[in-house]
């Protein structure tokens, strides 16, 4: 008898015993454009990034409720931000009581597969307490992640995104068991 977590992959025609929920990006989109030497000027984190003291990054979640079954779904992006929220961002990284700092704007800046191009959609950036990244809300309307995000998936749907990202179609994106 086949768990009942796992699928059969539409594209291999393969059984694989797990469905992940947990995506993420080691890197913004803009990170893997840059060249050996930019790279050498910047820093990055598994939580933040700076490339060349002009793009700053920061990590955080877009979720994915499974309407139909066990999640969220959860995307591990990156986030273009100013650098007056990024530096402030920085200041509270260990601070309790962070989660009441006001959302603040942020870009977008992880490509997700099985989606349209999600680079520069409009996002807002809420911080969580210590110890969990911020949680990404995507601007409503126009993209389907943004639809997703209010909306809810299937299982159908969560099915889909393993099979497109296990057949390698986003550099850099890797899937974890949630």
């Amino acid at each position: 008898m086949r768990p009942t977590t796992g699928y059969h992959c539409s594209r291999c025609g393969e059984w694989h015993a797990d469905l992940p929920l947990a995506y993420g990006a080691d890197a913004p989109h803009l990170w893997y454009l840059v060249s050996d030497e930019q790279r050498a000027r910047s820093e990055l984190t598994s939580d933040q990034c700076v490339i060349e003291e002009r793009y700053f990054f920061i990590r955080g979640s877009i979720e994915l409720k499974v309407i139909d079954g066990p999640g969220p779904l959860v995307w591990g992006v990156w986030v273009s931000l100013s650098e007056r929220n990024f530096l402030r961002a920085c200041e509270l990284w260990h601070t309790p009581g962070r989660e009441a700092e006001p959302p603040c704007f942020g870009w977008l800046s992880t490509q997700l597969p099985g989606y349209p191009p999600v680079l520069q959609v409009k996002t807002m950036v809420h911080t969580r307490p210590v110890g969990e990244r911020p949680w990404v809300e995507v601007e409503w309307g126009g993209h389907p992640v943004a639809d997703e995000q209010r909306n809810g998936i299937t299982q159908a749907r969560v099915r889909e995104i393993a099979e497109t990202v296990l057949h390698g179609e986003l550099p850099g994106a890797e899937g974890t068991m949630a």
